[in-house]
């Protein structure tokens, strides 16, 4: 399925202030007062909301993971190390 690509004039206010238009809160799925992550990359800005990011953040640490270790297992192991340290 492919997505509408939408385009809009945003005025900027002289302090650097600028409303973002309802449909594009609406597309980040911000509804009221909400936080947005501003990305740049190059001449492009993109605004994404921040459950994108946490997904994408989720998605890139997996794709580079170098072990299957759980939080827990990651804990556990800090945990032995600093009991050796201590035994030291």
């Amino acid at each position: 399925m492919t997505q509408m690509q939408e385009m809009m004039d945003i005025r900027i206010a002289k302090n650097g202030r600028m409303v973002l238009p309802r449909s594009a809160r609406n597309a980040l799925g911000v509804t009221g007062a909400g936080v947005v992550v501003l990305s740049i990359d190059g001449d492009d800005v993109k605004l994404s909301s921040m459950r994108q990011s946490i997904k994408r953040a989720q998605d890139l640490y997996r794709q580079h993971a170098t072990n299957d270790l759980s939080v827990d297992d990651f804990l556990a192991e800090r945990r032995a190390e600093a009991a050796r340290d201590d035994d030291a």
